[in-house]
């Protein structure tokens, strides 16, 4: 099984669409193992966005998440960071297909709701940055009802 990160960012907790967002992974059958409520301080953000640093939109990103609190969560499922993205939506949310979160909550790039690592790689990173006290190790009653 795969991990992947997801933070719903300041625009998508200010908004109320916090429980929206997560029931859409829980109804896909992806299994939620960390969870964390918080402010993010300007030097985690720029940790965090470093691989966008040389861009000229970095300082408009840091500022945005440090804007409000964010919603950090870590997902697990079969090919969890291509499906995660796909139920996310593109980046851009006017070229979001309807019935995606982006497509169905978003207008502006610049207030996108959400992010979803791009990758394993990103992922296994953005988890030892989000999460390095590790993640919860459980297994859903459903399980079987989702997987061969």
């Amino acid at each position: 099984m795969e991990h992947t990160f997801i933070m719903i960012k300041p625009d998508g907790v200010q908004r109320g669409l916090v429980g929206e967002i997560i029931s859409r992974f829980e109804k896909k059958g992806f299994s939620l193992k960390g969870l964390k409520f918080l402010t993010v301080e300007r030097s985690f953000a720029e940790s965090h966005y470093a691989d966008l640093s040389a861009k000229p939109f970095f300082n408009g990103l840091v500022e945005y998440i440090v804007s409000g609190p964010v919603v950090a969560m870590v997902w697990e499922g079969k090919s969890v960071v291509s499906t995660g993205r796909t139920i996310i939506g593109a980046t851009n949310p006017l070229a979001s297909a309807p019935g995606t979160i982006r497509g169905d909550f978003a207008i502006d790039i610049g207030r996108n709701i959400i992010h979803g690592s791009d990758s394993v790689e990103s992922a296994r990173k953005e988890i030892a940055l989000w999460f390095p006290e590790g993640i919860a190790e459980w297994q859903s009653s459903l399980h079987s009802w989702i997987y061969e």
